[in-house]
């Protein structure tokens, strides 16, 4: 089973010179690849752990990546040791955003998600500082509950207009953007041929 990047699965066949693992293994492995079966080399995978189920992992690698990339490229530091951040996190319901959630609470960060009402409960079990509904006038327009601005947004969906973020960040600060639209693109451009501080 796999979702493009990650494959969770059992071996049904062993390659000469395989020694760490064995026919009937249940495995995990970072692998590009959608398909019924797959070849893997064995440094590229682990047993899978009993708790998380195939379908579980299958998705787990890639979303929790991602999250973790955006969180270290916004300058959130997991370990504590940064200055306090207040990060704003949309579509925290969902895959990527979920998992940002989770770990930008490793920080010294207070976190700001957005979701739909009918999911808020799901992401202050997440330990969400405060929740956003995407669909109040304050949640289209990303302002804080508690009025603060944001230091970093991890922006994980489409339909948010990029000159919301600018009302809402303080100066000097990050959008990390996985949605690859092209507006967002056309942003990016032109925020550095302009030099924004934003």
């Amino acid at each position: 089973m796999g979702t493009g990047s990650d494959i969770a699965g059992e071996i049904v066949e062993i390659g000469h010179g395989v020694a760490k693992f064995q026919k009937g293994d249940k495995i995990v492995a970072m692998l590009g690849g959608l398909a019924e079966y797959v070849v893997v080399r064995e440094d590229m995978m682990v047993i899978k752990p009993y708790e998380v189920s195939a379908i579980e992992y299958a998705g787990l690698g890639t979303s929790a990546l991602i999250a973790y990339q955006c969180l270290i490229t916004a300058g959130v530091k997991l370990d504590k040791t940064g200055p306090p951040m207040n990060v704003l996190i949309t579509a925290a319901s969902g895959g990527v955003g979920h998992y940002a959630v989770q770990l930008s609470k490793l920080g010294n960060t207070h976190v700001t998600p957005i979701c739909g009402a009918c999911n808020a409960a799901f992401v202050r079990s997440l330990w969400a500082d405060e929740i956003l509904d995407y669909k109040t006038p304050e949640g289209k327009a990303l302002i804080s509950p508690s009025w603060r601005k944001y230091d970093a947004v991890v922006h994980c969906t489409t339909g948010v207009n990029w000159s919301t973020f600018n009302n809402v960040l303080i100066s000097k600060e990050r959008v990390v953007d996985i949605t690859l639209s092209p507006s967002a693109l056309a942003t990016f451009t032109m925020k550095k041929l302009t030099c924004s501080k934003k």
